[in-house]
């Protein structure tokens, strides 16, 4: 039986795209598949904020961030933990990811035309000692032009390839199977769904139209993680997070579901660290949603005071911005499955950055009058929009309506007027002096010591129940879903393993489906800006791979 292409690649997100580019640039015949219409190609890429790790880039040099390899790989070994015997290739891809970062990655995206805002972010700062989670210098460098023009040029090495007769993209193709003859997986099998014209995100129709069965010498998994399941996640959920949510919003479509990893599973693929993952505590439901349970995460600065549900302050180092999942798992700890920021107009103008490219026209649109109007700005316009609109949001001129409003918005009236007014002027009078014995004060004043920090994501140190910079501003905070950490063990060819170590023959995964790289490269927690850069690494390691397998 003759085969229909040298190689499939299974999901048209930034992963499969990058493999797809790859194999274009060695000769190869590829067909690109995916359950989604041509629209969303990119997949959640698209909808980033365009976040990359890199490490000593020229960006951290001119604003005098002192950042090096042997630092990198500290912050990155500390953050994973390792601590399994399947971490092997995790540990393995981590190396060669940070050589990555300190390396080519950003002559490679910049010599396709990919450039970068000047100021560097510092997400996940720890909080811990030098050895424990977290960044120690910022190294979080956002795309200009974000998600969309991170997916930019490898779409359009794509679309040559499809002018060259080399790559033939099939869309509405889902794929239910993964067979093999003579020792190999080399044949696709699955459904062809109705045609949908619904915009991008959009829940597309699920009416089968036909079926389809496709061979390959190689087979490319890029189909994403678990995310939009719900139900996955719950089942996955580690005890190590406490008792998982009863309620979340989504920052994937609900097609995100983890089907290929069931079906890479039943051919013989070897799933780890399925109960690794990646949800953000600082999720808003999104006023004008894409698809259902929208959720949209707050990049917050350090200024905000991060309370439970009864109005306690979470404890040291759970500021906002420190430690996303040990956040996670105090919150999950306290009996509730939300939190609340309080704050003022004056922090949030300031602090407060929205994830995803349409939630940041300037930068996505690559509009240098509106990314210095918004600096001007009192109040970004996409902030203001929740502020006026958003479900989560109470905007108040005092204390007594604000706790009101806040109440209103929970099953149970938790919030204490007294208690939380006692909290916030006692956060406030450590603001009289330079001197503190508050850690998140300390933090606030130490960010500011940091250009990036001061110029645009570090409000002034001030008394939150200054009148002069109010109103004040609470904000319910939802889990919100995301990343799958986990994933189909791969070498450092990006070839699928068995369950007794042996490779998968023809099968390659790559993106979330692979953990990011090795079935989970970024151990228990992540250093921000590792995502995409995981895609495109274990992409184009996959692409290169299969390229040479097939040849």
């Amino acid at each position: 039986m003759a085969y229909d292409a040298d190689v499939i690649v299974i999901g048209a997100g930034l992963a499969g795209l990058a493999a797809t580019a790859e194999l274009v640039d060695a000769g190869r015949k590829v067909i690109l598949l995916d359950q989604e219409p041509e629209q969303s190609i990119g997949g959640q890429a698209h909808w980033s904020f365009g976040g990359l790790f890199f490490v000593d880039s020229p960006e951290q040099r001119r604003l005098r961030i002192k950042d090096s390899h042997a630092l990198a790989l500290q912050d990155w070994m500390g953050t994973a933990g390792f601590d399994r015997p399947e971490d092997h290739w995790p540990r393995r891809w981590a190396e060669a990811y940070v050589d990555f970062a300190a390396g080519e990655k950003r002559s490679w995206l910049h010599g396709q035309g990919v450039r970068f805002f000047p100021v560097v972010g510092w997400a996940e700062r720890g909080g811990y000692d030098a050895t424990g989670h977290g960044n120690s210098v910022p190294r979080f460098h956002i795309t200009w032009g974000t998600g969309p023009g991170l997916v930019a040029p490898f779409e359009r090495r794509v679309r040559e390839g499809v002018a060259r007769g080399l790559v033939e993209l099939r869309f509405r193709h889902r794929v239910t199977g993964l067979t093999r003859s003579a020792g190999s997986v080399d044949t696709v099998t699955g459904e062809v769904l109705e045609p949908s014209g619904v915009e991008r995100g959009q829940a597309s129709g699920r009416d089968v139209t036909g079926a389809f069965e496709l061979r390959a010498q190689a087979v490319i998994v890029t189909s994403g993680g678990i995310g939009g399941n719900h139900d996955l996640v719950r089942a996955n959920w580690p005890e190590r997070l406490g008792t998982p949510p009863e309620r979340m919003i989504s920052g994937v479509p609900a097609h995100v579901d983890g089907a290929m990893l069931g079906i890479a599973e039943e051919a013989g693929a070897r799933l780890i660290n399925r109960d690794r993952m990646w949800h953000y505590t600082e999720g808003i439901q999104n006023w004008n949603p894409i698809w259902d349970k929208h959720g949209i995460r707050i990049l917050p600065g350090p200024s905000s005071l991060w309370l439970d549900a009864r109005g306690k302050r979470l404890p040291v180092p759970l500021f906002p911005g420190f430690d996303t999942l040990g956040t996670l798992e105090h919150i999950m700890r306290t009996g509730h499955d939300y939190t609340w920021f309080v704050l003022d107009q004056k922090i949030i103008g300031k602090e407060f950055a929205l994830s995803g490219s349409e939630q940041n026209p300037d930068l996505t649109g690559k509009s240098i009058r509106d990314v210095i109007g918004r600096a001007r700005a009192d109040v970004p316009a996409p902030v203001k929009a929740f502020m006026d609109h958003g479900a989560d949001f109470v905007v108040e001129k005092d204390l007594t309506d604000l706790v009101r409003g806040m109440n209103a918005l929970t099953k149970e009236p938790l919030i204490d007027e007294a208690a939380l007014r006692r909290e916030i002027v006692a956060r406030d009078r450590e603001i009289a002096n330079p001197f503190t014995k508050d850690l998140q004060v300390m933090s606030i004043r130490g960010a500011r010591k940091y250009l990036g920090d001061k110029l645009i994501r570090t409000a002034s140190p001030h008394r939150i129940l200054d009148p002069k910079a109010g109103p004040l501003i609470a904000v319910r905070l939802n889990i919100l879903t995301r990343k799958t950490l986990g994933g189909l063990e791969t070498d450092l060819s990006s070839r699928v393993l068995t369950e007794g170590g042996d490779v998968l023959q023809g099968v390659y995964a790559a993106g979330e489906a692979a953990g990011f790289g090795g079935g989970g490269v970024h151990g228990y927690r992540s250093l921000e800006g590792t995502f995409l850069g995981g895609c495109l690494f274990s992409g184009r390691t996959a692409g290169r791979a299969a390229a040479e397998a097939v040849g």
